[in-house]
C-alpha cells in the first residue's frame, strides 16, 4: 500500500535542508498531491536512462552496471562550477584529484573520460556552464568503450540547443570576491527550426579563499543542430576555456617516517605561493552525424579534436619531520600540451530469431593521443619553512611552456560487438566484446625512442532477471585489456607509457524503483596491476590491487516536494603480491573503508518558490603509506543552501545562496602514493588541504 501524502511529509523534518530542483514560478504546483502526480514521479524514475556506450540510450533498470546520472537541475541548484565539483556528489568518489575515479581506482588521462561519447583529456578543466549533465558507469567497461582503467567511465554531456528561444543571464559572487557573469542563449535560427543553436559564455574573475590568490574562468561554447531531415541531424560543438587558479595551498608530501599532521587551515597565507598554480587552456571541436533508418536501426558517427595546454607551476611542501618543518619545491616537468583526435561509429537495432529478441550493437571507437613536455622543465627547491610559520619564497625562473618536445604518443582502436538477448520478459542476457589494438611510443629529450604494441579482447557477460516490473537483479563478469599508465613526473622514465595490462571484475547487483526513487545495490570485486614510482625512481608495476566492496545509490523524488541523491560505499582495497612482507595484504594508500554522501532537496509549499537543501559527506580514516603505519582521520562536511523562484518585472528569476563546508572542517583530500605523481619516493603519500567554508550567491534571469 502506498503511503498517504501526510505520512510521507512527516519525514520532512528528518531531512531538514532539502530542495527540489528549481522550476520557473509559473511551473510551481500548489495543488494537493494526487495519485496521478505520484504515478508521474514513479514513471519518471522507471524511464530514467543513460548512454551505455555503443548500445545507445538504455533505461537504468535495463543495465547490469551501477550507473549514476548527474542532472543539469542538480548542477544548477548547487551552483557547481566544474566537472570536478559535480563528481564529488558520487559516494564512491574518494578524492578531489586531477583524474576521476570510482571504487578506489584512479582513471587514466584519456581512456576513462568522454565528451558525448568521444575520448577527451581528463587532466584539464571542464566548466559546468558547458555541460547538460554527467553519466558515470562504475567499474570495468572495456568491452563497451575499449581498454581503460577499471575506474569507471565518465561521460560528460554537452548542452544541446532548445526548440524554443531562451535567453538566460546569471550573475554571482563568491568567497574571495570572485564575480561571475554567464549567459546561456538558445533557440532556432529559422522559423522551421531546422537549424538550432546554444551559445554559452562565462566569465569569472577575482580571488579565491586563500590570501593573495587569483581565480579566472573564461568560456566560449557553441553547440548547433542541423536537422537535415526528419531522420538525420548533424550536431556540432565548439568550445574554448581558460582556467587560472594561483595562490591556493600547495600539495603536502611526507618524507620517510613522517606522518601527515592535522590538516592546516587552508586560508593561512603562504601555504601556497601567489605566483604558483595552474593556467590551463582547452580548445575542443566535435561533430556527430545521427541517422534513424526506420525507427529501429540507428547510426551515430562522431569525431573530436582537442588541444589542452597547461602551465602547471603548483608547489609541493614536503614535510621533513613530525614537528611541521617542510621543504617547498615546484615541478615544471609535467606535460604542457595534450592533443587528442578521437572517433566513434555506432550502429544498433533490434531483430528477432524465433521467440528471442536481440538488441544488436556494432561499434568502432578509438583515439590518437600525443604528449608534449617543456624542454627546460624540471624541479626546483624554493626554500624551507614550518607549518607554524609558512614562508613566501622568491618566484623562480619558469621554463617557456610553449618550447616543447614530443614525449609520447598512444593510439587505441577498438571494434565492438554486443547483443542483448531477451528470452522472456523476466530473463535476458547482455553480451559485449571489443577487439582492440594499442600502440605506445615514448621519446626522451635526447631523442631516444622506445615503442610497444599489443592487441587483445575485452569481454563482458551479464545475466539479468526481473522478478517484478520494477526490480532487476543481475550478475556481470568483465575482463578488459588496459592501456598502461603514464610514468609520473619526477620518475626516471617520466612520460613513458607502460605496456598494457589486464583487469577483471565481478559484480552482483539489483535495481529497484520504489515510490519514484531509483535504488541500486552492487557488490563487486576488481583486480588490476598496481604501478607506482619505486625506490630506484622507476615508475613500474609492483603488485596487484584488489578492491572488494558494496555500493548503494539512491536517486529520485520521494514526493513532489522532496528529492534525494546519494548513497554509501563500503570498500576493502588491498595491495597484494608485492614480494614485501611489510606491504603484503595492506590497505591501498589514501582509500577509506566507508564513504557516504546524501543531498536532499525540499520545496516549501507555504512559501511558493522557496526551496532549501542539505548535502552531507563522510570519508573514513585512510592510510598514508603502503605498510599502513601512518593514517589520517575521518572527516565529514555539510553544505546548506536555499533558492527562491519568482517573477521579477515579468521575467522568470531565481535567487540562489549556497554555503559549503558549513562547519569549516579542516581535512586532507586526494591522498595518493607520492610516487604516483612524482612528488616523493616509493611508499610515501601526498595530500591536499580541503577547501574551507565558502559562500556563493547568484541571480538567474530569463530575459
Amino acid at each position: 500500500m502506498k503511503r498517504s501524502r501526510s505520512s510521507r511529509l512527516a519525514f520532512a523534518p528528518l531531512l531538514l535542508g532539502s530542495t527540489v530542483h528549481l522550476a520557473h514560478a509559473e511551473e510551481i504546483n500548489l495543488a494537493p498531491i494526487d495519485v496521478n502526480a505520484e504515478t508521474s514521479i514513479e514513471q519518471q524514475a522507471r524511464e530514467k536512462s543513460a548512454t551505455l556506450g555503443p548500445m545507445g540510450q538504455r533505461r537504468l533498470q535495463d543495465t547490469p552496471y551501477s550507473i549514476s546520472v548527474m542532472s543539469r537541475d542538480l548542477i544548477d541548484s548547487q551552483q557547481l562550477k566544474s566537472f570536478k565539483d559535480i563528481i564529488r556528489y558520487l559516494p564512491s568518489v574518494q578524492a578531489d584529484g586531477a583524474r576521476p575515479q570510482t571504487r578506489g581506482l584512479q582513471g587514466s588521462v584519456v581512456q576513462n573520460s568522454r565528451l558525448d561519447g568521444l575520448n577527451v583529456v581528463s587532466t584539464t578543466d571542464y566548466p559546468a556552464e558547458q555541460l547538460g549533465g554527467v553519466e558515470v558507469l562504475s567499474g570495468l567497461s572495456g568491452s563497451l568503450y575499449g581498454p581503460a582503467n577499471p575506474a569507471g567511465t565518465f561521460n560528460l554531456l554537452s548542452k544541446r540547443p532548445t526548440d524554443f528561444t531562451r535567453n538566460r543571464v546569471t550573475v554571482g559572487v563568491g568567497t574571495g570576491l570572485s564575480w561571475l557573469k554567464a549567459v546561456d542563449l538558445s533557440g532556432p535560427f529559422d522559423p522551421e527550426g531546422k537549424i538550432k543553436y546554444r551559445l554559452n559564455l562565462a566569465d569569472e574573475q577575482g580571488h579565491s579563499y586563500a590570501p593573495g590568490s587569483t581565480l579566472r574562468r573564461q568560456l566560449v561554447s557553441l553547440a548547433t543542430d542541423f536537422q537535415l531531415s526528419d531522420d538525420s541531424v548533424i550536431e556540432t560543438n565548439l568550445s574554448h576555456y581558460n582556467y587560472l587558479a594561483k595562490g591556493l595551498p600547495g600539495k603536502f608530501a611526507v618524507a620517510s617516517g613522517v606522518t601527515l599532521p592535522h590538516a592546516p587551515d587552508p586560508t593561512r597565507s603562504n601555504l601556497g605561493q601567489n605566483y604558483a598554480g595552474d593556467n590551463n587552456t582547452t580548445d575542443t571541436a566535435s561533430a556527430h552525424f545521427k541517422h534513424d533508418f526506420d525507427g529501429n536501426w540507428k547510426l551515430d558517427a562522431g569525431v573530436l579534436r582537442q588541444i589542452a595546454d597547461r602551465e602547471s607551476t603548483a608547489v609541493t611542501n614536503t614535510l621533513t619531520n613530525n614537528s611541521g618543518a617542510y621543504r617547498t619545491s615546484v615541478s615544471s616537468a609535467t606535460a604542457s600540451r595534450f592533443t587528442i583526435n578521437s572517433y566513434l561509429i555506432n550502429l544498433n537495432g533490434g531483430v528477432y530469431t524465433g521467440p528471442i529478441h536481440h538488441d544488436l550493437t556494432f561499434g568502432l571507437t578509438g583515439f590518437d593521443w600525443d604528449n608534449y613536455n617543456p624542454v627546460a622543465g624540471g624541479t626546483q627547491t624554493l626554500g624551507s619553512a614550518t607549518l607554524s610559520d609558512p614562508a613566501n619564497f622568491t618566484e623562480p625562473d619558469y621554463p617557456d611552456f610553449t618550447d616543447r618536445y614530443h614525449s609520447a604518443n598512444a593510439k587505441q582502436r577498438s571494434i565492438i560487438v554486443g547483443d542483448t538477448l531477451a528470452f522472456t520478459p523476466q530473463w535476458s542476457v547482455m553480451l559485449s566484446g571489443s577487439q582492440s589494438r594499442l600502440t605506445a611510443d615514448n621519446y626522451t629529450l635526447a631523442g631516444a625512442h622506445t615503442s610497444s604494441e599489443d592487441s587483445g579482447i575485452s569481454t563482458a557477460s551479464s545475466l539479468l532477471y526481473k522478478p517484478v516490473d520494477d526490480l532487476t537483479l543481475y550478475l556481470t563478469y568483465a575482463d578488459s585489456l588496459q592501456q598502461g599508465d603514464s610514468a609520473a613526473a619526477g620518475s626516471s622514465n617520466a612520460g613513458s607509457i607502460l605496456a598494457p595490462y589486464r583487469s577483471r571484475m565481478w559484480e552482483l547487483g539489483g535495481k529497484w524503483v520504489v515510490s519514484g526513487v531509483n535504488l541500486s545495490l552492487a557488490a563487486f570485486q576488481i583486480k588490476r596491476p598496481f604501478a607506482y614510482t619505486q625506490a630506484d625512481n622507476v615508475y613500474a608495476v609492483a603488485g596487484q590491487q584488489r578492491n572488494r566492496g558494496l555500493e548503494f545509490l539512491a536517486d529520485g523524488n520521494l514526493t513532489q516536494n522532496l528529492k534525494m541523491y546519494g548513497g554509501i560505499t563500503w570498500l576493502d582495497p588491498k595491495l597484494l603480491s608485492t614480494g614485501n612482507a611489510s606491504t603484503e595484504n595492506t590497505r591501498i594508500v589514501g582509500l577509506s573503508r566507508v564513504t557516504a554522501s546524501l543531498l536532499t532537496e525540499y520545496s516549501i509549499d507555504q512559501v511558493p518558490g522557496l526551496a532549501v537543501n542539505l548535502n552531507a559527506r563522510y570519508v573514513g580514516p585512510r592510510p598514508t603509506d603502503d605498510s599502513n603505519d601512518h593514517w589520517v582521520g575521518s572527516y565529514e562536511t555539510f553544505d546548506v543552501g536555499a533558492s527562491y523562484s519568482t517573477r521579477l518585472m515579468k521575467r522568470d528569476t531565481v535567487y540562489r545562496l549556497e554555503m559549503t563546508n558549513v562547519g569549516n572542517q579542516h581535512y586532507w583530500t586526494n591522498i595518493v602514493p607520492g610516487g604516483l605523481n612524482g612528488y616523493t619516493g616509493a611508499g610515501q603519500a601526498s595530500a591536499s588541504p580541503g577547501a574551507p567554508r565558502m559562500l556563493q550567491a547568484s541571480i538567474q534571469v530569463d530575459i
